[in-house]
């Protein structure tokens, strides 16, 4: 293991970098070992500006701290704690580390001011814990591709102003919080896909207007028509792919500006709505391995998509199957 012996440096040497983030900052990088192998923590030289480090991001008129990114790199270690100690940051990103350990140090909720959070691709465990919603400005949350389990803490609709919630590919159990549905139409992007979530779908969910919501490859039951409203003029983007939903498609209406959908292998059953002819920028469609039936609609953008797109049904027939009789 690699030390690194802090030597106190005058406040020249330092340039424009604050005292008390600089300190921090070298404790982030005694933390995590062999830190030669990341290509931002080479440039973190002591008794140097640290505001000239790679990665590190400072305010121009306060000189303080405000962004922090360590991506990649064949570091190991756990979250320092001591990312705690940056009061101005910003942003924290940790990302693309598989060498990354344990759990998210609680000492991040003293950062008051933090707006972007970001710990994915990296190998956390645990419970996603609830102290997060005491980030009480941040908009932006992802902890996609680790391995948290447990539920999903119902506290997360505490973060008034989250715009993003990313907690795919994780090991996550339990039901869609219906707290959930507290959250405003602000929160444009909800991925909850690649994990083992189970129950129903929260019917408060169908009042947001999500610019993009995957909830697909989990273990959700039933009706999910409630995420198809005509009057969201946001939502763009719904896959529900590889759960066990089961509801009648024939008279859910579409959001009028959607281009994405993906309710392939569930247990949907009726027909395939006229009106999906209507969607002039729907550019992926896929409903194959379910329990529909009927004409397939042949207007608008319909001719673009191929029978893989509506096979393994009960009785669908018409363009691009087989004609019906």
């Amino acid at each position: 293991m690699v030390t690194t012996t802090l030597i106190s440096p005058s406040h020249g040497a330092l340039g424009k970098c604050n005292p008390s983030d600089y300190k921090a900052l070298i404790d982030i990088k005694k933390s995590l070992s062999p830190y030669e192998f990341s290509w931002e923590l080479n440039s973190w030289v002591q008794n140097t500006d640290c505001c000239d480090w790679h990665g590190v991001i400072c305010d121009d008129k306060s000189n303080r701290v405000q962004g922090l990114s360590i991506l990649g790199g064949e570091i190991s270690g756990q979250i320092p704690s001591s990312a705690g100690d940056l009061p101005c940051l910003l942003s924290l990103f940790f990302r693309n580390i598989k060498n990354i350990t344990g759990s998210v140090p609680q000492s991040i909720t003293k950062l008051k001011h933090l707006i972007r959070l970001d710990l994915s691709y990296l190998s956390l465990s645990g419970p996603v814990h609830d102290f997060l919603n005491q980030l009480t400005v941040l908009n932006f949350l992802d902890l996609s591709y680790n391995q948290f389990s447990g539920s999903i803490p119902p506290n997360l609709s505490d973060l008034k102003n989250i715009r993003t919630i990313q907690l795919d590919g994780n090991k996550l159990t339990g039901s869609i919080p219906e707290s959930f549905g507290k959250f405003t139409d602000d929160l444009a992007v909800l991925q909850l896909y690649n994990n083992k979530l189970t129950g129903s779908i929260p019917k408060s969910l169908g009042a947001l207007d999500f610019g993009y919501i995957d909830l697909s490859r989990n273990k959700l039951v039933g009706d999910a028509s409630m995420l198809f409203n005509p009057n969201h003029d946001l939502t763009r983007y719904i896959d529900l792919s590889g759960n066990r939903l089961e509801f009648d498609r024939t008279k859910v209406k579409f959001p009028k500006n959607l281009n994405w959908l993906d309710i392939s292998h569930n247990k949907i059953f009726g027909g395939i709505p006229e009106k999906v002819q209507d969607l002039r920028n729907l550019y992926m469609l896929k409903v194959e391995y379910n329990r529909l039936c009927g004409k397939i609609p042949t207007g608008g953008r319909m001719q673009h998509f191929d029978s893989t797109s509506f096979s393994h049904n009960k009785c669908l027939c018409g363009s691009p199957l087989m004609s019906c009789k």
